[in-house]
């Protein structure tokens, strides 16, 4: 079986110039081996027949065949079988212990020292891009800390790994080979990959900002190359694929430091038309957050079915905008209430004539 072995390993190493003398010598070979184990085999069940041990001859005929037959079911092949494989196992780890263990510490340092110049490497880029003159957004900084993050220990695992004598050009080119394969399973997660790099290079929105897309609105709280995280307006958490917000219109509400604050407020047509401006200017231009430029646009403009309709547009910051709809919306009722004029709602008039 060795000389077998032996001879195989020859002609693999001589490859496309193999000699017809050593193939014929690993058939011969080969057929000796079969002659032998049968002969075993024979011997094996003469000796079992009349009683005697054959342990060991079942343990060689297992080695030299390989095929799993009844005889390991018993108990004292298997147990020579492990001592032998325990005792390999042994002579293996003394003749190449010292340099296992070699090739494992350098893993563990050269892991190490990676994660430490990850950690660093993490801690340069951040403060590169905070005080770039570019002015990235917090999305785009968030990309490129963890890029160069992920890159040096990538780079660090290839060389632990060529430290253990692995070689990494066939790694690499089944990685790459894989990649391929990958890439047409996950084409709906790349298409969302590909709107994250859209959306971090053409920055419509950053972390914070208050923004309508794919049919939600709320503040973005965080983002990947793959999805955005949205917490809507009432505490929700929604988590939209990149490739809907990239592909529907994205109103940025929070993007500009002023909003204006569109308002309707209806009289009836009996009421007064002055004393309801004035009251409508008074009111606006008392508010303590209406901004004074732009100057807040007051007028009559439309005259509805059932209603005098006046605009109210006010100027306020993007943080007070809700406050100046609200306490303006409060103070127009009680100050409308006070004069006695109405807030019509819609009605008809129904005439019936009787005839003679």
């Amino acid at each position: 079986q060795n000389q077998l072995l032996h001879e195989v390993d020859e002609a693999k190493n001589a490859g496309p110039d193999v000699t017809q003398e050593q193939t014929t010598k690993i058939i011969q070979l080969n057929e000796r081996l079969t002659y032998s184990s049968a002969s075993l085999a024979e011997a094996t069940e003469l000796l079992d027949t009349l009683g005697k041990d054959t342990v060991e001859l079942k343990q060689a005929l297992l080695s030299i065949s390989g095929d799993i037959t009844q005889d390991v079911l018993n108990v004292d092949v298997v147990r020579s079988i492990v001592r032998q494989w325990f005792k390999k196992v042994k002579n293996m780890t003394m003749d190449n212990g010292p340099n296992i263990i070699f090739k494992l510490t350098m893993l563990i340092i050269i892991l190490f020292i990676a994660k430490m110049l990850s950690n660093g490497a993490r801690k340069l880029t951040r403060k590169t891009v905070t005080r770039s003159s570019l002015n990235f957004s917090v999305l785009l900084q968030d990309f490129f800390i963890t890029l160069v993050g992920q890159a040096v220990f990538i780079l660090g695992i290839l060389v632990a790994l060529s430290q253990l004598g692995i070689e990494l050009a066939p790694l690499l080119t089944g990685f790459g080979v894989a990649g391929i394969i990958i890439g047409f399973a996950l084409q709906d997660t790349l298409s969302n990959f590909a709107s994250g790099m859209m959306i971090l290079i053409y920055r419509p929105f950053d972390v914070g900002d208050l923004i309508e897309a794919a049919a939600v609105k709320g503040k973005v709280s965080h983002m990947s190359l793959v999805s955005t995280t949205i917490k809507t307006l009432d505490n929700q958490r929604l988590i939209i694929p990149n490739n809907k917000i990239w592909g529907d219109t994205i109103n940025n509400i929070t993007v500009e430091p002023n909003r204006r604050v569109d308002m309707i407020f209806r009289i009836g047509y009996k009421d007064d038309i002055d004393k309801a401006e004035e009251i409508l200017t008074s009111v606006t231009m008392s508010h303590p957050k209406v901004l004074k430029d732009p100057e807040p646009k007051i007028r009559l403009s439309n005259l509805n079915l059932s209603s005098v309709d006046f605009i109210v547009y006010p100027w306020a910051t993007s943080d007070d905008y809700w406050d100046v709809f609200w306490d303006i919306t409060k103070s127009v009722k009680v100050e409308f209430d006070k004069a006695g004029i109405s807030i019509p709602y819609p009605q008809q008039d129904l005439h019936i004539h009787q005839a003679s």
